[in-house]
């Protein structure tokens, strides 16, 4: 038996594998100018080639598809985090509302920044969408405190998000018509504008989270068999929920900050790596959801850069049809097995 799942767990990081490279070769190849796999590796290897070609994949493509993939990724670990948390696999950055608090804090800085004639560094952006996710994860755990019912923390989370978004949506109405142009994008959910300053910053933040998160494989295992069990295995509580927190606020505020609110990713994708691999265990399961998460992403961008070109969709649009399904059958299933 255990023989059997070592097999199936290698099978399934290969696929992952396999159709992240195929995606990020789809991806860098997809637009005006098309390239061979091997212009396109020249190019990435040596900057050989076309000069025109070598500034589009390096100065466009190149830096856009890596954004997805650690963004994507990102997103995904983060809603794992906060289903691991809260005991819920409908629970997500998203649906919680924290994105929609990132999303307002970010939206005021800018628009404060830009009214000054001023342009957001990164560095900003990460920090007001941490203290937006904050705030938003703030009011989650009051809420928490006074409501038992998960579904009830679910509805309340959406509650928090509708809240702020229609907070964002006011200012923004206020707003200088430049700076509304310049929000309409972000706020939209893209990942279009990706420079290689902003990958330097988001690698920096997102794989350091992601690799603080993955060193806590062994205290998230012994958390998801229970509270009492976690505290005999000489678990800190307060501390391990306190880091939980911090990390899946840290890697959605990160991924709000660039791309904007990113629907149903945070939820879909760990359960259906879960389903994949046929097991829950953290050390699996977080490179896993990462994979996942940068497939599923490079998927969604890649359909919506290219289905209605020269038009492009907004990422949110695009994760939220392939996302929300998804989610249903999750909702149905587990009232079945309550039921």
């Amino acid at each position: 038996m255990a023989k059997k799942m070592q097999i199936r767990y290698t099978i399934s990081f290969m696929i992952l594998a396999v159709l992240l490279l195929l995606l990020f070769l789809w991806n860098v190849n997809s637009g005006s100018t098309s390239l061979t796999a091997g212009e396109i590796f020249g190019i990435i290897l040596r900057k050989a080639g076309d000069e025109t070609a070598v500034r589009i994949i390096w100065d466009i493509r190149l830096p856009r598809v890596l954004a997805v993939i650690i963004l994507g990724g990102a997103l995904s670990v983060s809603g794992f985090l906060l289903q691991t948390f809260f005991n819920n696999p409908i629970a997500g950055p998203f649906v919680l509302g924290i994105s929609s608090g990132a999303k307002l804090v970010v939206s005021l800085v800018m628009i404060f920044l830009l009214s000054k004639g001023l342009t957001s560094g990164s560095g900003i952006m990460i920090l007001a969408a941490f203290a937006g996710a904050m705030i938003s994860m703030g009011f989650i755990l009051l809420i928490s405190n006074k409501v038992h019912r998960m579904s009830l923390l679910v509805i309340c989370g959406i509650m928090i998000g509708y809240i702020c978004s229609a907070i964002t949506d006011f200012v923004v109405t206020f707003a200088d018509d430049s700076n509304i142009v310049n929000l309409h994008n972000w706020s939209m959910g893209s990942f279009s504008g990706m420079s290689w300053e902003n990958i330097r910053v988001m690698s920096v933040v997102a794989l350091g989270a992601l690799l603080l998160t993955f060193l806590m494989s062994k205290p998230i295992s012994a958390y998801q068999l229970g509270e009492v069990y976690a505290r005999n295995m000489g678990v800190n509580i307060r501390v391990f929920r306190i880091l939980l927190i911090l990390l899946s606020s840290i890697l959605s505020a990160c991924v709000t900050a660039f791309a904007g609110p990113i629907s149903f990713v945070g939820i879909a994708v760990p359960h259906l790596v879960k389903n994949l691999l046929k097991t829950a265990k953290p050390i699996l399961i977080i490179p896993a959801c990462f994979l996942g998460g940068a497939v599923f992403c490079l998927f969604c961008d890649l359909i919506a850069r290219v289905v209605f070109a020269p038009t492009e969709l907004s990422i949110s649009s695009v994760t939220a049809v392939f996302g929300a399904p998804v989610v249903i059958y999750m909702m149905i299933r587990q009232k079945t097995k309550t039921g």
